[in-house]
């Protein structure tokens, strides 16, 4: 068997020493530019700028050559795990291989150097390609419309609930709550507060699935609708969902999609065929477009036709002539973004989709449910699933027989892994399941990469019986050793300057 791709060594350029900050680095005098000498006479700043806006001492930079400067970074750099490293099986993230050509599209001066205020008539390749994409995405989803322009997942969800309210608002019908999941993303019950309504969480059965039973207890006249994602965090696909959205919409309720977990169904089922109203797409996680720290994200959101006439605008639209121009409905909701959603994010996107086409598409989700299942059979005896049955694109396994048995937890296992060179998956969630490790090795990584992390996470599990501090410490073998999370959260520290060093 050949070696695995997705497998990374640490690099540690400067040992386990702590690379210095940028002030420390700092040597007076030393500059990381050069300005033309000019005969332009220099004239002080409080000349031009009232003094009562001026601060009143010099602001600290640093001052560094820019060969430390360039040094000090990729150092950093080098210390930084990512999806061009190797294995990213963050489950529920999708986090998979960025393609180089979809950034080489990005990069086109015809695309970037174009300012989002130029007026339509001198940005119609754009505004083309922003139709072209809404449009597909709908085919894809099976919606009749969409906005591109929410910034990101959270920002999809917000505005599907602002869609919502808008819908029973012109309707008037004043409702209060929605029903989420018990395994619901953790962002779902943030953004219906921020959208102004009350959550009703409904249990999972002994499948892992929406408790239908339950869920139809809690309709009721006062209930705007269900977040749900399908198939659900646990990886399983919530076979009753046609049951569920009669039962939702018999009550005038509607459903949202998040569509976090799209990459499954791409191009086998639809969320509109499902019944699903209104549906938010993560382009950095199915579409591969730079996730995170690594660029924008984008969370356009489309709709049932019932919806369209409150989409947020402007929107692109294309007249009979062919020619492209900005419309915004009468009732629309406003804008959600700025300008016209992070634009280099959404080419990225078209570029995916148009690279693989739609019998490509079908494939990355039939590869990644392949991918997963096969590492929840590989791995049954080390790390069992918390329900033994066929999963889609992720699974989440459990380590409470390590933690009963050595003391060893899962998130031991996951800072394991990183010793290993792998990224950690994601721990402790959905909330349900005790001990879970949720592991999405997506489409883009091959049987060896899966084989070597299998065989990690096995070479863990028999340290455990035999090196149960030296896990309850890891990594040590990382320029960063463990930190405590908790810590962190509870004792923020937002400035060095405040730090106790």
């Amino acid at each position: 068997m050949s070696l695995p791709g997705g497998r990374a060594a640490s690099a540690p350029l400067l040992g386990h020493e702590i690379e210095p900050t940028i002030f420390e680095l700092s040597v007076h005098g030393r500059s990381a530019y050069q300005l033309r000498t000019t005969d332009v006479p220099a004239i002080p700043l409080s000349d031009f700028i009232p003094a009562e806006h001026l601060a009143p001492k010099r602001v600290a930079l640093a001052e560094v050559s820019e060969r430390d400067l360039v040094g000090h970074f990729t150092r950093l750099s080098h210390r930084q795990f990512s999806v061009d490293l190797g294995a990213y099986p963050l489950g529920s993230c999708t986090m998979k291989y960025n393609p180089k050509f979809c950034d080489a599209v990005a990069a086109d001066p015809g695309l970037n150097s174009v300012h989002p205020g130029v007026p339509a008539s001198l940005s119609q390749g754009w505004l083309e390609l922003l139709v072209t994409l809404e449009h597909k995405l709908c085919v894809i989803t099976g919606m009749a419309a969409a906005t591109l322009q929410p910034a990101a997942g959270a920002a999809g969800e917000l505005t599907g609930l602002l869609l919502m309210r808008a819908y029973h608002g012109a309707n008037g019908d004043l409702r209060k709550r929605i029903l989420i999941p018990d395994s619901a993303h953790g962002t779902n019950p943030a953004s219906v507060t921020l959208g102004g309504y009350e959550v009703t969480t409904i249990p999972s059965n002994d499948r892992g699935l929406v408790d239908l039973a339950a869920l139809k207890a809690a309709l009721g006249p006062d209930v705007a609708g269900i977040m749900l994602t399908n198939p659900n965090t646990l990886g399983l696909f919530e076979e009753e969902i046609v049951e569920i959205a009669a039962a939702v919409h018999a009550v005038g309720g509607l459903l949202y999609y998040d569509g976090a977990n799209l990459n499954a169904i791409l191009g086998v089922i639809r969320p509109g065929d499902m019944g699903f109203d209104i549906v938010h797409m993560n382009l950095h996680k199915t579409f591969a477009t730079p996730h995170g720290g690594g660029g924008p994200g984008a969370g356009p959101v489309a709709v049932s036709p019932r919806l369209v006439e409150f989409l947020p605008g402007p929107r692109a639209a294309c007249r009979d002539d062919g020619s492209y121009y900005w419309e915004t409905s009468e009732r629309s909701i406003g804008r959600v973004h700025g300008w016209h959603g992070n634009s280099m994010v959404l080419a990225r996107a078209l570029a995916y989709i148009d690279v693989h086409g739609g019998d490509g598409l079908t494939r990355v989700a039939q590869h990644a449910v392949l991918n997963a299942n096969w590492l929840r059979e590989r791995l049954r005896e080390t790390l069992p699933a918390a329900y033994d049955r066929v999963c889609m694109h992720e699974c989440v396994l459990t380590a409470t027989w390590l933690k009963n048995a050595y003391g060893v937890r899962g998130l031991d296992v996951a800072k394991g892994l990183l010793e290993e060179g792998f990224h950690s998956p994601t721990v402790y969630f959905p909330l349900i399941v005790d001990e879970a490790l949720m592991f999405e090795p997506t489409e883009t990584e091959s049987v060896q990469t899966l084989e070597s992390l299998a065989a990690s996470i096995e070479r863990i599990a028999v340290r455990a019986k035999t090196d149960t501090d030296g896990l309850h410490h890891a990594p040590q073998t990382t320029p960063v050793s463990r930190v405590d999370e908790a810590r962190a959260a509870r004792q923020l520290i937002a400035t060095e300057d405040a730090a106790d060093r």
